[in-house]
């Protein structure tokens, strides 16, 4: 459908921004996966206007999701988690940092959703319409690289499973994955770093987030996007943590992304919200894909994460190891 660790912890400071408002008061440290920059800077301040939000103040740091859970281990402060996937949020549950029940309240600990699309240059030069058109020569894809950002890992699982949408065995699913990753030209660290790179004019077409998509355009860049039959349903996990200082303050600013009013404006940057009376008011906006899947069609993460990224020796190691692409 077109649609118009010391090290770690230094990155993530180094794109830490500043304290969303210069209020006297107590300080809640938010440490987000790369791409819902704007959604809070949209989000934060709706929540400082309420009684809940007076004189909290909402420190930000933005990443790849995997580096930002471990700069989270390695010292980074954090009251509020938001990652891009559930294992990057089982990490910190293994360090002990967030509870084992994260995931227990009505919406399984995910804040928001989004699907895997195809951003295209205006005009589609290539003809890309399908998964497989990304896989013939002379086609340039551009993706994040799987053993840095989460949203890369949500892209190789859509090209799987709709491979196995489409009737293919799982053997002829990978080795799909490896022609199309013969054709990926760049493979930054973060959905957000691709996008760059897409809108600097490199690649034909880029995998990411449909919430990435829609940023663009909602920026008036020269690029629409594409819904493909078969895509992968995104859901990105929050959690309070077990070290964080502002624990009460916390706790409101987490119930507060689950209101109306916060769903809303995630909705309005791109996000498919998870509340179900406000998804009601985007269906025009977010449509349904006929073969949509969930991380579980695949077999869920905790297969998936061994036998696709384990960095000796997953499926995604030996193709990126035969590109000559880093797996550290």
């Amino acid at each position: 459908m077109r649609r118009s660790l010391a090290l770690v912890v230094l990155a993530a400071l180094a794109v830490a921004l500043p304290a969303s408002a210069a209020r006297k008061g107590t300080t809640v440290s938010l440490v987000a996966y790369s791409t819902p920059t704007v959604a809070f800077g949209k989000v934060v301040p709706a929540f400082q206007a309420t009684a809940a939000g007076k004189d909290v103040s909402i420190q930000q740091s933005y990443g790849a999701s995997e580096v930002q859970a471990k700069a989270v281990i390695s010292g980074l402060g954090a009251d509020v988690v938001d990652l891009s996937l559930q294992p990057d949020m089982q990490r910190l549950v293994d360090a002990k940092l967030v509870a084992k029940d994260w995931d227990k309240n009505k919406y399984g600990g995910f804040v928001t959703k989004s699907v895997v699309v195809f951003v295209l240059r205006n005009g589609n030069p290539k003809h890309i319409r399908t998964w497989d058109d990304l896989a013939k020569p002379g086609v340039q894809v551009v993706t994040p690289n799987p053993f840095t950002s989460g949203g890369a890992r949500w892209n190789v699982m859509a090209a799987y499973g709709a491979e196995l949408r489409a009737g293919k065995t799982p053997k002829q699913a990978i080795a799909y994955l490896d022609k199309l990753f013969h054709n990926v030209v760049s493979q930054d660290t973060s959905a957000r770093n691709a996008l760059q790179t897409f809108l600097s004019g490199r690649g034909d077409v880029l995998l990411t987030y449909e919430n990435e998509a829609i940023l663009a355009q909602q920026q008036s860049k020269p690029v629409y996007y594409l819904i493909p039959k078969a895509t992968i349903q995104i859901e990105n996990p929050l959690a309070l943590t077990t070290s964080g200082k502002s624990k009460a303050e916390a706790r409101a600013f987490y119930n507060y992304l689950y209101s109306p009013a916060a769903q809303t404006l995630f909705a309005q940057t791109g996000y498919r919200p998870v509340v179900r009376s406000v998804a009601k008011q985007f269906t025009k906006q977010f449509p349904a894909r006929p073969q949509l899947f969930k991380i579980g069609y695949v077999g869920g993460w905790d297969k998936v994460s061994t036998q696709f990224f384990d960095p000796d020796k997953g499926v995604m190691a030996k193709i990126e190891r035969g590109l000559g692409v880093s797996t550290g």
